[in-house]
């Protein structure tokens, strides 16, 4: 078999079906559907640092392995952090950017970045990654990998860790009292009182799918979502068009949480849905309430999740608040291919610090588990 590599500007440019054909359908976020959205809604332009440049390759016609890539001209939108590398290049008067980034645009979600039918394609794409940084790239990014895909890389890639927090059904819980049964007296208890707080509010909760969400739906979710970066000083990037395009084109992974007082949408939170998981990405509210921020962004969703039977929930980067509420620690990853060797060699150095407190503080945060302690 030979194997022929080539870049490509639009995902349009590939068969929706071809694409999907390697990235299954258990994570929404690599899906052709994701990310020709993304393109084709605006939500990521040159302008705005993002311009795509798709790795992909090919056996004759047939699409044997893929990559969702982008040229970026700025780390907006990355949630690995490496302003202070594009800072020391700067120092020394070499251009960090543009960069090529392997990821999904504006999502820390940890998912499969190198879509192969065989680890020789993943190994491939790697090599490709690699070598474009002699095309005028600084460097190489692969941002929230999953870890099976470690043995693609090889140690010249740096890696580093990050630290979020995610739900898993480790107890076969079938509702949420089940699942709060196994917390500690206080923390059930916080719990417990955060929900009634918001239930003496007034505040009713609807969930809908794509298929089922209206137009006045996706106008609110979309609202929410900029008051909350307006609220920031952030910038956003997702369109309304955006979401439309989710509800028409993936209609059962778009779940939206809407929490509604007197007949009126005041707060929502928008998650995909996967094989087993739920994502948790974007929430806002036009009002404030005890309690209602961690009503619609968790308890709602992992109410969601005991009742459809997944087994996860990654509600977003971020937030130690949310140990407390039965997310635990979970790692995730990303790998740095740096062109420049002295560079390279220094920023090993740094990312095995990082990675050992990194680790360090995952241990830490682990013995301040809500959930109680049962004898072996």
């Amino acid at each position: 078999m030979t194997l022929r590599a080539r870049w490509i500007d639009r995902i349009a440019d590939v068969e929706a079906s071809a694409w999907d054909a390697l990235a299954g359908d258990a994570h929404p976020f690599v899906r052709h559907a994701f990310l020709s959205g993304l393109e084709s809604t605006g939500c990521i332009q040159p302008r705005m640092g993002w311009t795509p440049r798709h790795l992909t390759f090919w056996d004759g016609s047939d699409l044997v392995a893929a990559a969702p890539c982008y040229a970026k001209t700025n780390s907006h939108g990355e949630f690995v952090f490496d302003h202070a590398w594009a800072h020391a290049y700067a120092r020394y008067g070499l251009d960090y950017f543009p960069k090529l980034l392997c990821a999904v645009p504006y999502s820390p979600v940890t998912g499969p970045r190198l879509l192969a039918r065989d680890a020789g394609g993943k190994r491939a794409l790697v090599d490709a990654l690699r070598d474009a940084c002699g095309d005028g790239y600084s460097s190489a990014h692969v941002n929230f990998h999953v870890a099976q895909d470690d043995a693609a890389f090889d140690a010249d890639w740096l890696e580093r860790l990050d630290v979020q927090y995610h739900w898993e059904n480790t107890g076969d819980w079938r509702d949420f009292d089940t699942f709060l049964a196994t917390m500690d007296h206080k923390h059930r208890k916080n719990i417990r009182q955060e929900r009634a707080k918001v239930a003496r509010s007034g505040v009713a909760v609807r969930i809908v799918h794509g298929d089922e969400a209206s137009d006045a739906d996706l106008e609110a979710m979309h609202h929410f979502y900029l008051q909350t970066f307006a609220e920031y000083g952030n910038r956003p990037a997702i369109t309304l068009g955006f979401l439309q395009h989710l509800a028409r084109t993936m209609p059962q992974s778009l779940v939206i949480i809407l929490a509604e007082r007197e007949g009126r949408p005041i707060a929502g939170a928008l998650c995909l849905r996967g094989a087993d998981t739920l994502y948790g990405r974007y929430w806002g509210s036009i009002e404030q309430h005890p309690g209602l921020h961690f009503e619609t962004c968790y308890y709602q969703g992992l109410d969601y999740c005991l009742r459809e039977g997944l087994r996860r929930f990654e509600p977003g980067a971020q937030g130690e608040h949310k140990l407390s509420r039965g997310f635990l620690p979970t790692l995730t990853r990303s790998r740095h291919w740096i062109g420049e060797p002295a560079f390279r060699e220094a920023l090993a150095g740094w990312c095995a610090e990082e990675r050992e407190a990194i680790c360090s503080y995952a241990r830490q945060l682990e013995r301040s588990s809500p959930f109680r302690q049962v004898d072996a």
